[in-house]
């Protein structure tokens, strides 16, 4: 069960959406997945509304999104995308999204589809495989090569990404969540990821660092820490990342 605050949040957006008539509301990711840390982890949802999202409705939700943040601490961390009963099987459309404090469009991929079908958590309505088609190993393992490839590697090469929190740790953390796809076929959390990373060469240092920031473990860091952990973090990525889509980017080809 979610925190008293994340419940609260959860409860105070299904109230907000009942005018739009949501056919459900599910949530993926380490809400979902048993990994949840309050305060620290996103809020990942998917919410099916029952009509089309016009700009009406659009509006709407901005409204409620930016309530919702005006009162609630936890709703910076709230994310969700916006499908209705008729677009929901489409994988490559892009749906309207609340993220990172605004409306953008962004797909609903085959991971978060996946992972829907694997553990999704049904905060309201009905459950994803009534709506959602099962996602086939190939188009799965397709995705995370061509992630891989084409968003994280080329971000490898930005130095000044590398300072921010958030790189680092969605960086290096997907690599051993794809590492895994790709090897085994299996969706694992944060938490066994960073098990997983000194295993496959990531700098034991860094993983304490991410470990700390998000469990309250590991040691202190001393000046000149984050930039020190730009150079391990891009040094570590750069060549596995190569290294993964050479070993796994023929598999995945029609």
């Amino acid at each position: 069960m979610p925190d008293e605050a994340t419940a609260r949040l959860l409860d105070r957006f299904l109230a907000g959406l009942r005018p739009l008539a949501p056919v459900a509301l599910w949530a993926h990711g380490s809400l979902a997945g048993g990994d949840y840390q309050e305060g620290r982890s996103d809020l990942d949802l998917v919410a099916v509304l029952k009509d089309p999202l016009r700009l009406g409705a659009v509006r709407e939700l901005v409204r409620l999104h930016r309530r919702l943040r005006a009162g609630e601490p936890l709703a910076a961390r709230l994310h969700c995308s916006y499908l209705t009963p008729r677009t929901a099987a489409d994988a490559g459309r892009s749906y309207v999204t609340w993220a990172h404090d605004g409306p953008m469009r962004r797909p609903v991929t085959p991971v978060t589809r996946r992972e829907l079908h694997a553990f999704g958590r049904v905060l309201h309505g009905v459950p994803p495989a009534d709506l959602l088609p099962a996602v086939p190993e190939r188009e799965l393992r397709a995705f995370v090569v061509r992630d891989q490839k084409e968003f994280w590697r080329p971000a490898v090469d930005r130095p000044r990404l590398w300072k921010r929190d958030v790189w680092v740790d969605l960086g290096t953390v997907t690599f051993a969540r794809a590492t895994v796809t790709l090897r085994d076929g299996r969706l694992i959390s944060k938490r066994e990821a960073l098990d997983l990373l000194p295993g496959l060469g990531a700098p034991a240092e860094v993983v304490d660092d991410i470990r700390r920031r998000r469990y309250g473990q590991g040691t202190p860091t001393a000046p000149g820490w984050t930039r020190l952990r730009a150079g391990l973090t891009r040094d570590f990525l750069g060549p596995a990342i190569d290294g993964l889509v050479a070993a796994y980017e023929g598999s995945t080809r029609a």
